[in-house]
């Protein structure tokens, strides 16, 4: 398969073979990870990511986690140049410089919405709860349609935090983001929204 005839480049059709043979290693192995309609959606979503002009022209960036499929890490570099929050991540240190959200997709996604948190830097506001969890509809079984890209999602989540009038804590004595209480938090608040 050719660059041209994917639209792809060369770095990212080598890592969706990596990804393809680490899916077959695992199946071979007669490992289940996830689903192959969920596998086969979320591979899907990664190449229309590598082909998008958002990704290529640097809004953000997205890699893979573990060489699982089902995480990914999503760097937001670019949001609403004007907005407060691009003025906190232009003063952050050159080399984080970047909102990084953690994606996690369930074995019935497209049908479930992936799990979405941000990981680092500590934010207030842009509806961004306790542990980094993210208080969107659209992120709850309620709100999600199998319809939406996740592409989409991202810039959609981008919009939010600025909306939201999210800034970056820069306090030192904040306890860092953790899975467990995002993942917590985001439950609880699905609960009391059913």
């Amino acid at each position: 398969v050719s660059t041209q005839s994917t639209g792809l480049a060369a770095e990212q059709l080598s890592a969706l073979e990596k990804l393809k043979k680490s899916i077959r290693s695992v199946e071979e192995n007669g490992l289940v990870y996830g689903s192959v309609q969920a596998t086969d959606r979320i591979m899907k979503e990664l190449k229309l990511i590598y082909k998008s002009a958002s990704y290529k022209t640097g809004v953000y960036s997205v890699n893979v986690t573990d060489d699982s499929i089902y995480k990914w890490d999503v760097y937001l570099k670019k949001v609403d140049p004007d907005s407060p929050l691009m003025g906190d991540i232009a003063k952050l240190p050159a080399e984080s410089q970047y909102i990084h959200l953690g994606i996690m997709f369930a074995d019935d996604f497209p049908f479930a919405p992936p799990f979405v948190r941000v990981i680092r830097p500590l934010i207030t506001g842009g509806y961004v709860l306790s542990g980094g969890a993210i208080c969107m509809e659209v992120l709850t079984k309620q709100g999600w349609s199998s319809a939406y890209s996740i592409e989409s999602l991202i810039l959609q989540i981008s919009a939010t935090l600025v909306k939201g009038k999210a800034r970056i804590k820069t306090a030192q004595n904040h306890q860092p983001y953790t899975f467990e209480l995002a993942l917590h938090t985001f439950k609880a608040l699905s609960e009391n929204h059913q």
